[in-house]
């Protein structure tokens, strides 16, 4: 069994497309997705590049995961939250 981790690059419209380009190839077993941070975890019996290839002709920007997504995406949110705009603030 392997764990393929992938950043993809989607709003909460494109899970549907996706989970629908995974379920069409044989051995993928579960399939988690986290759009906060935008990363896909894909468990199964099929080949990492398979799986790249799939999320690509399905439309949607997708590479590997790497710890610098991890470092960055902990730098983006926590920027986000001590920036964040509420427009209710000004009266």
């Amino acid at each position: 069994m392997e764990v393929v981790e992938l950043k993809v690059e989607m709003v909460c419209i494109h899970e549907r497309r996706l989970r629908k380009c995974l379920s069409k190839l044989k051995g993928i077993e579960k399939v988690e997705v986290d759009a906060n941070c935008q990363k896909v975890v894909v468990t199964g019996y099929t080949h990492k590049n398979k799986i790249l290839k799939a999320v690509r002709r399905g439309g949607l920007k997708a590479d590997f995961w790497s710890a610098q997504n991890e470092l960055l995406n902990a730098y983006v949110s926590a920027k986000y939250v001590s920036f964040r705009f509420n427009p209710f603030s000004f009266f």
